[in-house]
């Protein structure tokens, strides 16, 4: 039953029992005839008068109403770029604020959804290219070998040694994927302490030594005299820290430098990894953090891994309470830089 019809019933139902009144009042001889007739007479005219009133008063709602519909109906059908106009009593309006708000939330809701559900099949096509391609070097090599068309002991080796490169990258990968959802889940226990970034960054240098020395690079340490301990899980840091340093050694040119270097920024402490390789394009560096995102389109094993390292040091410097992130001009470099909280003693 529609609202004009509910307040129409109960004006005649007013009315009605107005005119009841009216008529006992008249049979007890209360009232006379002339005295009913003029009563009543009023009494049909404000009833007429409250149906007009009624009507002109109840369209402006009618129409809220029927706006309101027509955009459920729209949102049902998936269409949330639809407001609802503000108009009629400021209930109306309030209702039709509230609605709007409602139809935004559900449109981010599903904007999440869509972009979610896009980088799950990117995810899914991107691993299952990274595991298929050392799986399939591994089972020809062993083909290979199972079939006894490998004679000399040189080849036989170095098939040996292939398979078992490949079944470290493909152990690299799993667990490169296991730490990532790890982190993204909160699975590990976040207990950081005060640590000085001089030592990180003396202990991540030495992890690399022979691959520096390998390319003859030269490294410059910029650090200030004195300079606050961070707060951090220095396992965690390391493998941040590492991550970039591959990276900058992998992009560098032969005798080429890198400069590591950290400073005081406000209440955090950045810390920063300068290259002289080919740097990156400008639409690449808003990328260049998401999973499985690669600069090198062929993804061959020979220009890095599976893209995962930068989103794992990411996921690591967000636990923290820091940020990553990338300066690079095409051409001239690179300088990676992540922050970390000061640690303040209580």
């Amino acid at each position: 039953m529609k609202l004009r019809t509910y307040l129409v019933l109960s004006s005649l139902t007013g009315i009605g029992v107005l005119l009841i009144c009216l008529f006992i009042s008249y049979s007890k001889m209360l009232l006379t005839i002339e005295q009913l007739y003029w009563l009543s007479a009023i009494t049909a005219g404000v009833g007429l008068l409250s149906f007009i009133l009624q009507y002109l008063l109840t369209k402006p709602l009618e129409k809220s109403i029927a706006r309101i519909t027509q955009q459920t109906i729209r949102i049902a059908e998936g269409d949330f770029h639809t407001e609802v106009p503000l108009i009629g009593t400021q209930e109306f309006k309030l209702l039709a604020q509230q609605f709007n708000e409602m139809s935004s939330k559900l449109k981010e809701s599903f904007d999440h959804l869509h972009h979610s559900e896009t980088a799950r099949r990117e995810l899914i096509a991107n691993v299952s290219h990274d595991l298929r391609t050392p799986l399939a070097s591994i089972q020809s090599f062993v083909e290979a070998l199972e079939d006894d068309v490998i004679k000399d002991k040189e080849t036989f080796q170095r098939y040996l040694n292939t398979i078992r490169l490949e079944t470290k990258r493909l152990g690299g990968l799993i667990q490169d994927l296991f730490e990532l959802s790890s982190l993204e889940a909160q699975g590990e226990v976040f207990d950081p302490q005060p640590c000085h970034v001089d030592e990180l960054l003396l202990s991540t240098l030495e992890s690399f030594s022979f691959h520096l020395a390998e390319k003859t690079l030269n490294v410059e340490i910029d650090l200030p005299d004195k300079l606050p301990a961070a707060v951090m899980m220095p396992a965690q840091m390391k493998r941040v820290l590492s991550n970039l340093l591959q990276n900058a050694i992998q992009y560098s040119p032969i005798e080429g430098k890198i400069i590591l270097a950290a400073e005081e920024k406000g209440p955090f402490i950045r810390i920063s990894v300068t290259d002289e390789g080919e740097g990156i394009e400008a639409e690449e560096t808003s990328r260049i953090f998401e999973r499985f995102y690669r600069i090198d389109k062929s993804r061959s094993k020979s220009n890095g891994g599976a893209g995962l390292g930068l989103a794992i040091a990411q996921s690591i410097v967000e636990l923290h309470g820091g940020e990553i992130g990338v300066q690079s001009t095409k051409g001239e470099g690179s300088c990676f830089w992540f922050t970390l909280p000061i640690y303040v003693s209580r």
